[in-house]
């Protein structure tokens, strides 16, 4: 071997020194990219020249290559978001987008998504997020792009209603009639505004609810003392009722609108012992066999059906369908012997049937109630240190909503939040992992791509068998460590200086070789 050999061996460390500078130069550079994950260089050295020596045969080497470039895939630290689409992934996975111009999939660690004008998950670059469509709950289906073509929240029908009151036990009697148990029933007038005098009740509650429609209604409970015996038992009439004007049942082929029942949805009793306590109840609601064209005739007034809660239901019907809608109304009682879907569950001591069964001289032990009682937290009391107060009302409808904004979870469900307090999961954010990661190809953009290499994407939804959680309004910061970075500057730099010397020191060698000549 001779003195060139050298100046070729030192150039190769030259070579590979810079190779390793533009390494390191690329990470510092990318120090502040989301999701960027830096990359180190591995030297190895070429091939050897045999010599003789002394002792035999021997090796030279001809100076180093660089092996390979690898890609440190571990973790980056949080940044804080304020944009709740802003994601990063706590361990294994990478998201997936597709390119729309030539459907090309690319995989990535950098979550900086955000929704286009068209509603479209994407990232900076418009690659489409993908994940599945959440419908009842459960994400299923294929792979698709994450869009929010939905703006309105669909209403829900008021199904249940539960309200909490505490009625004055010393209130009077203000509905004052031949039938003490009937009193608003006889008084109440749908074709009157309104409907009954506030001078002929002691309190009413008033509370919104909801048509198939997503239309508001207000229902109106009012109350009336009955009367209080011997033993301190108090009985409270009660009218539950619409606005007569939205009333759009029928009755016996008329428009109950146009009828003095118009508005009334349940009359009934209910009982509270000495101690305040509600001990019993009745509810009757108009029946769909009627006995006369009268809607305000009590033998119209039939015991009510049961809800599948033990509830008493009534119907109601502000749209004109053919069914209208079953609206179950608590005061805090449920029927634990309730024939579910049929007024079954009634216990009458004296076969009462309907409304006109109970009279004025009709115990109050005598009136319908539940064959078996159970009483919730915060049912309906009537005591006399308290005046009458509603303490709270509660009903399951509401209206269509418009879409506020989007919140995201652990397991990558985006949810849609609306006006009408509701809260809709819409899509989940589909995940990808390697056998081998250092097989991926960077593509630029925070982008890579499998290959053979990588092996073919593992998908599955964050949470799930070996992939990490998703965590919203957060990102993943770049995991070049500078320290690390600077440290291996200075070594490339020593290194460099070194074999630029060995090309230097050839050099003068050659040069004193030439000099022989003279």
């Amino acid at each position: 071997m001779g003195i060139t050999s050298s100046l070729y061996t030192g150039i190769s460390g030259l070579n590979v020194n810079s190779q390793a500078t533009s390494v390191v130069a690329n990470n510092l550079a990318n120090s502040s990219t989301v999701g960027f994950k830096s990359s180190y260089t591995t030297f190895e050295d070429v091939f050897y020249s045999a010599i003789t020596t002394g002792s035999g045969g021997d090796q030279v080497g001809n100076g180093a290559g660089v092996a390979t470039v690898n890609t440190d895939y571990t973790q980056g630290s949080y940044e804080d978001s304020s944009t709740s689409t802003n994601v990063a992934i706590n361990g294994d996975g990478y998201f997936i987008v597709i390119d729309p111009d030539t459907s090309s999939t690319y995989y990535t660690r950098a979550g900086n998504f955000d929704f286009d004008k068209d509603g479209n998950l994407v990232d900076p670059y418009g690659n489409s997020v993908q994940g599945w469509e959440v419908t009842n709950g459960t994400a299923s289906g294929s792979l698709t792009d994450i869009v929010l073509d939905q703006s309105q929240s669909p209403p829900n029908a008021t199904s249940d209603v539960s309200l909490s009151m505490n009625l004055d036990s010393q209130s009077t009697d203000n509905a004052v009639t031949s039938n003490p148990y009937t009193s608003e029933f006889d008084l109440y007038d749908g074709t009157e505004s309104p409907p009954l005098d506030d001078s002929r009740y002691s309190y009413s509650s008033t509370m919104t609810i909801y048509d198939e429609n997503g239309s508001s209604h207000d229902l109106t409970t009012y109350l009336d003392p009955v009367s209080v015996d011997s033993d301190g038992n108090i009985v409270w009439e009660y009218i539950i009722s619409c606005d007569p004007e939205d009333d759009l049942r029928t009755f016996n082929g008329t428009d109950m609108n146009t009828t003095s029942g118009a508005g009334m949805l349940m009359t009934g009793t209910i009982t509270f012992n000495s101690e305040g306590q509600m001990t019993s109840m009745s509810s009757f609601t108009l029946t769909d066999s009627p006995v006369s064209s009268n809607a305000k005739d009590a033998s119209n007034w039939e015991l009510a059906s049961f809800s599948d809660s033990g509830v008493p239901e009534m119907n109601v019907n502000f749209t004109g369908s053919a069914d209208g809608q079953d609206i179950a109304f608590s005061f805090g009682m449920s029927n634990t012997g309730a024939d579910v879907g049929s007024n079954g569950g009634w216990s009458t001591g004296s076969s009462i049937s309907t409304l006109a069964d109970i009279t004025a001289t009709t115990d109050y032990s005598d009136l319908p109630s539940f064959e078996g009682t159970e009483l919730s937290t915060g049912a309906t009391t009537s005591y006399s240190d308290s005046s009458s107060a509603t303490y709270s009302a509660s009903q399951d409808g509401y209206a269509t909503g418009s879409l506020l904004s989007v919140d995201v979870d652990e397991n990558g469900i985006i949810s849609g939040n609306y006006s009408n307090s509701q809260t809709i999961e819409l899509y989940q954010i589909a995940l990808a992992d390697f056998t081998n990661p250092n097989g991926l190809v960077a593509n630029g953009s925070n982008l890579f791509n499998a290959t053979t290499d990588s092996g073919e994407a593992i998908i599955g939804t964050a949470g799930s068998a070996g992939f990490g959680s998703v965590v919203s309004n957060s990102l993943e910061a770049s995991n070049v460590d500078l320290a690390s970075e600077m440290t291996k500057l200075i070594i490339i730099q020593a290194a460099y200086q070194a074999n630029s010397k060995v090309v230097t020191t050839a050099d003068t060698l050659l040069q004193t070789a030439i000099g022989l000549k003279r």
